[in-house]
């Protein structure tokens, strides 16, 4: 046969039934040989012509970036400043005409490799929230510039020190918009009217190597899993570059996304942008700048300058991570109560992002840790049962801060209340088939507040299973207490715990409360949610965790933005101290008011979970007014 297909490799029907005569094997064998003779083949060829290509393709990137330098270091005689193009000498525009030729070229030879290794574009789905990006194939040599460009402006910035950085008075390093400006020109255009400048700098040390970080920071799903109390709804609009040699280095996507606060009287804000990856030395920067200009879309409310962070590898699988984050958004929607969290750069800030990377990273390393949590129960869970207690409390808290938030996906209604605090908002689910939740009529009701205490000392009394009988109504008739801890950290505040409540009237009680904390300095959330028994009895011996319906309730703590602070030097690192500053408290419930997710609401569940919400706040503001100095840590 090896000698037949090199004269004739697609025989006919007549041919392959005289080639089965004659080795004594079926036609169906013979065709199926063939077939399989000519895949090889030519996989093997194109894997011959791709290994060319990609070659060249290298060859043609280091060009481009030596001609890059050669332009970018162009200077005028005169002034010093970057030369126009009217001001370079014929050799320069040479430069630049040949390194435009070159980009074309390498997209050219990019397109060819795709074609031959059989890659193919992913389907670029379409919302009414997002912006067409019909024309991105149209605008990719504007695109690919933007996205290099930013790059680089995104390293200079989180590199640079004063005058560029200076301290906020609240301890948040913001930059100074006019020096900006200066050194950074060309930039994606000045700021539309009626956005507000939000910049922030903020550095720490993550858990995580840097190639497992982009991995994740360029994936949607890890990346919205990530951050689930900044990010509500992520999309991937379209993939421009998958990246080089199975690495994302050089990848680049056109994303939607849209970020939120933890309560329903703070805007989301939307925003269509460019993700960028790219490793320089042994540094990875990830990027993100939106592109509505190059469609000059200037009806915007969010848009992002060069934001993201640069990624640096330490010692023992850890990175230092700095993050910037550079926006300018619409202001005039943000409640009065959150005016300043929002515009003193806490809200949307660097600092929450590296906090809540941190954070999540803690809850990977729990699930990975050898040590057995204490507990009384009967079960005393091995490895299977941590991961299943933590995989619980992770989609418990997920679904919390997707359902808080005033995600456009949501329909809130305003009801008025008479709890002190602003009026209480009210949405309506029905759940049906929803793998997690119980079937029925979900309400779920959210209320905030300000505090004149300072969000330390009202996290650590909400998560103390001491206090909850003075503000848990369910709570109130029996006694609470902690069955079941698994640290999260070093931060005694993050902790997963499972709680029960022994009635004082009864000897048996088969319902416990699954509750996480967790606190930073931007941000501190208490979530629980009743379970029963012997369902996490199951989950603790190895069972499957999305098999236990939840409704979670609780806490969002928000510092107000008042915080008067200022920065240290520990050990050659910035420290920040926060001298003073009150809260702002968000308080949520859900409720299944009914089995039957088709039965009508009746206005009696809508004022029983007024009542309680309004009930809650009041007892919570009466402890704390009682509560004495050192009765929490």
């Amino acid at each position: 046969m090896e000698r037949f297909f090199k004269e004739c490799p697609h025989p006919d029907e007549k041919q392959r039934q005289e080639l089965s005569r004659e080795l004594k094997l079926s036609p169906r064998q013979i065709k199926f040989w063939f077939q399989n003779k000519r895949t090889k083949l030519k996989v093997h060829h194109e894997r011959q012509d791709n290994g060319v290509l990609r070659a060249e393709n290298e060859k043609l990137k280091l060009e481009n970036f030596t001609l890059r330098d050669a332009v970018r270091n162009v200077s005028c005689p005169s002034c010093g400043g970057p030369a126009t193009l009217a001001e370079m000498s014929y050799d320069e525009q040479q430069l630049r005409i040949e390194n435009m030729r070159l980009r074309e070229e390498i997209d050219r030879i990019s397109a060819m490799a795709a074609k031959y290794i059989g890659r193919q574009k992913p389907p670029m789905p379409m919302s009414s929230a997002c912006p067409s990006a019909a024309s991105s194939d149209v605008e990719k040599p504007l695109v690919m510039e933007l996205a290099v460009a930013s790059m680089e402006e995104l390293y200079q910035v989180a590199e640079a020190g004063e005058p560029l950085w200076i301290m906020g008075s609240n301890g948040v390093e913001v930059i100074q918009h006019d020096i900006y400006l200066h050194r950074f020109p060309r930039g994606i255009g000045p700021t539309p009217a009626g956005l507000r400048s939000e910049t922030s700098r903020y550095t720490g040390l993550v858990p995580m190597n840097p190639s497992s970080l982009v991995e994740v920071l360029m994936d949607m799903n890890q990346w919205a899993k990530m951050f689930p109390a900044m990010v509500s709804r992520v999309q991937t609009v379209e993939v421009l570059s998958t990246g080089i040699a199975g690495t994302y280095d050089g990848a680049i996507q056109l994303m939607f996304a849209e970020f939120h606060v933890p309560s329903p009287l703070v805007p989301t804000r939307e925003s269509y942008f460019l993700r960028y990856s790219k490793r320089v030395d042994h540094t990875w920067v990830v990027v993100d700048v939106s592109i509505d200009s190059l469609h000059g879309n200037m009806s915007l409310r969010c848009r992002r300058r060069p934001s993201g962070c640069i990624i640096e590898e330490m010692s023992s699988g850890y990175s230092k991570v700095t993050w910037v984050e550079h926006i300018e958004a619409d202001p005039r929607e943000v409640h009065g109560m959150f005016q300043q969290y929002v515009n003193s750069g806490l809200a949307y800030g660097a600092a929450r992002w590296i906090c809540s990377l941190q954070r999540h990273c803690e809850r990977m390393a729990a699930v990975l840790a050898n040590n057995v949590p204490f507990g009384e129960m009967n079960v005393f869970p091995g490895a299977e049962g941590r991961s299943g207690m933590l995989k619980l409390v992770e989609r418990m808290t997920n679904s919390f801060c997707g359902g808080v938030s005033a995600s456009t996906a949501h329909t809130w209604v305003t009801l008025a209340g008479n709890s002190g605090a602003d009026d209480i908002q009210v949405l309506i689910r029905k759940s049906m088939n929803d793998p997690g939740r119980p079937p029925g009529i979900v309400l779920s009701a959210a209320t905030s507040l300000w505090l004149s205490l300072p969000p330390s000392r009202v996290f650590n009394f909400l998560r103390d299973e001491r206090f909850r009988t003075q503000w848990d109504i369910l709570s109130n008739s029996g006694v609470v207490e902690e069955v079941f801890h698994v640290a999260k950290g070093q931060v005694a505040g993050n902790s997963v715990s499972l709680l029960r409540v022994n009635p004082t009237n009864s000897t048996s009680n088969n319902m416990l409360i699954l509750q996480e904390c967790c606190t930073d300095e931007s941000c501190s959330l208490v979530v629980y949610a009743p379970v029963d028994l012997t369902a996490m009895s199951t989950v603790l011996k190895g069972g499957d965790p999305d098999a236990v319906a939840l409704l979670p309730s609780g806490f969002a703590v928000l510092p107000d933005g008042s915080q008067i602070g200022s920065s240290v030097n520990v050990g050659g690192a910035r420290l920040k101290e926060v001298v003073s500053g009150g809260s702002l408290l968000t308080v949520t419930f859900q409720i299944l008011v009914d089995h039957v997710p088709t039965a009508r609401l009746s206005l009696g569940s809508v004022a029983k979970v007024n009542n309680l919400i309004s009930n809650t706040v009041v007892y919570i503001k009466e402890a704390l007014s009682k509560l004495p100095e050192d009765a929490v840590v």
